[in-house]
């Protein structure tokens, strides 16, 4: 086929693939729906979008993290767009800020299992990149129907209250916006910030709500007296600001912001930014649609790292896995990405696809230490179908050098990030730094397919299984029926290794648009280089 044509063709497909996200993101961003939106503006209150907007900078990019996050879970409370909060990585007065607002037409903002993961994911960002925090407060509390799923566990509601006295003791600025309920449990996040700021007759702080004291204690009492702007300012001493208007008190946080002190840097190396060698866009038609057709990363590669800045290295050994030395947006970083092409070596023409092979492994594990050893940020690539198997394989020490890559990955000190551009199957998605790795940033681009192993293989197995299962049971199976329980193990199989259901259980942090990958690269270590402590770089033992 004519290469032009098929560029064009994989652009379409690729720009119908983010189509169908942003459209899916674009009823997200409606949270609870028009009619929640306009009883908030009957109360004069704004919504979570409306008050980040006011809060940031304008002309600055707000990473938003965790959109898609509760998509299609919780179906029969109603769901819960975006987990019932919006967040993400914004500028206020010119400082990066990880910025967390209650949704309240989202279930009154009340909190789902996914909202206290989501909001530990955010405070996570916060610590590892010492970036001030700013929660914006307007929830009902836990979401009680579901309460042993959020209350009790680690990694449940109160490590919340964990992590704001663990910040505050790191030294990391954290403010309190109060525009509505703050109730029970949830009352603790504002006292334990270091600035409160609350709106008059909106804002309000307690641990049991006026329909509790009364059923406690037989005290008739209203929510002003109790808990409100002007008794938290005045009488209890909790709060250290009110304002009549929501727009007040935001412009009161950007006031506080800049005037916070200058941090320190880690020190990534950043030079003068040059635009890369292939317009970003043409992002676009590199990748075939479904991924069904080899290509080759360096192109990929090419439309995001600066012109003239990448120095591959060890280019003719471990050809599976492309490592290199480059700068996006100025930065300095060290790449590891998966290639796809199909490569001619002295011995044999090989399809890539994707696997790591043991001299890919052994070649990713060095390149991943050297930049260790020099303090160089680490972007992976990732379209991995895992590590190859056979016996060839094994008798080499497949095993052992892909131990080799997952111990470097795993002790590694300085910022990665994860970009899952296609298949993330296996112990490869383990070994080009998954969700489990520690990434300071995870992305998918729509084209992302994560499972433990192909979809085709994977139904394949489970049908031998379930087939198995009903002859032991003295059942017959028909080849129809066969064909029908394939079909349906394949559809949820199918469904189940989507970007979307991914980034509904936070794996990752967000499906992005293919075209801002440098934007989010160059934004991510930003980010990072806030945070001047570099731990030394160990990697214990290693089999050789």
């Amino acid at each position: 086929m004519n290469l032009d044509i098929q560029y064009n063709k994989n652009e379409d497909a690729m720009k119908m693939a983010w189509s169908g996200i942003k459209k899916k993101l674009d009823k997200i961003y409606e949270g609870g729906g028009k009619k929640a939106a306009e009883k908030q503006k009957e109360k004069n209150k704004l919504t979570a979008r409306q008050r980040i907007a006011l809060l940031c900078d304008e002309g600055e990019p707000f990473i938003e993290i965790g959109a898609f996050a509760g998509y299609e879970m919780y179906e029969e409370y109603g769901g819960c767009a975006a987990g019932g909060t919006v967040s993400g990585i914004g500028y206020v007065n010119g400082r990066q800020c990880v910025i967390l607002a209650n949704d309240q037409t989202v279930k009154a903002g009340a909190w789902f299992p996914i909202t206290g993961k989501k909001n530990l994911r955010m405070q996570e960002i916060a610590m590892e990149n010492h970036l001030p925090v700013i929660y914006i407060v307007d929830s009902a509390g836990v979401f009680l129907p579901m309460q042993d799923e959020i209350f009790p566990d680690k990694e449940h509601f109160g490590r919340i209250f964990r992590n704001n006295a663990r910040m505050s003791a790191m030294g990391i600025t954290q403010i309190a916006l109060v525009t509505g309920a703050c109730v029970a449990g949830g009352a603790y996040l504002p006292i334990m910030s270091d600035e409160t700021l609350m709106v008059d007759g909106a804002g309000s702080i307690f641990l049991a709500g006026p329909y509790l004291v009364k059923a406690a204690i037989g005290e008739d009492i209203d929510v002003e007296t109790l808990g409100g702007a002007m008794t938290h300012n005045a009488i209890s001493g909790i709060a250290d600001y009110h304002f009549k208007t929501e727009e007040e008190s935001i412009e009161q946080v950007r006031r506080i912001v800049g005037k916070l002190g200058k941090p320190e840097h880690a020190g990534f190396d950043r030079v003068k930014e040059v635009n890369p060698s292939r317009n970003i866009e043409s992002i676009y038609g590199i990748m075939s649609e479904n991924n069904s057709r080899p290509y080759d990363m360096n192109e990929i590669i090419q439309c995001i790292v600066d012109d003239g800045s990448f120095d591959e290295f060890k280019k003719e050994y471990g050809k599976s896995i492309i490592c290199g030395y480059a700068r996006v947006d100025g930065w300095a970083v060290g790449i590891v990405a998966n290639q796809r092409l199909i490569v001619k070596n002295a011995k044999k023409e090989m399809q890539l696809g994707g696997v790591i092979y043991n001299d890919s492994a052994d070649k990713s594990a060095r390149f991943i230490m050297n930049c260790n050893q020099k303090k160089i940020p680490l972007v992976f690539l990732q379209d991995v179908t895992g590590f190859m198997v056979g016996s060839r394989s094994e008798h080499s020490g497949i095993t052992k050098d892909g131990a080799k890559m997952v111990n470097a990955v795993a002790n590694s000190v300085v910022p990665k990030f994860t970009f899952i551009v296609g298949n993330s199957y296996g112990a490869g998605n383990y070994a080009m730094c998954g969700k489990a790795y520690d990434p300071r940033f995870i992305f998918a681009w729509p084209t992302a397919k994560i499972a433990v192993m192909g979809g085709e293989q994977a139904a394949k197995t489970m049908l031998q299984i379930q087939v198995a299962a009903m002859k032991a049971k003295g059942q017959t199976v028909s080849p129809e029926e066969e064909t029908e329980i394939l079909n349906r193990i394949t559809e949820n199989y199918t469904r189940q290794t989507k970007p979307e259901y991914a980034a509904a259980r936070l794996w990752v942090d967000a499906i992005i648009d293919p075209a801002e990958t440098r934007k989010l690269i160059s934004e991510g270590i930003k980010a990072a280089n806030h945070n001047p402590v570099i731990p030394e770089f160990k990697t214990g033992v290693f089999q050789v």
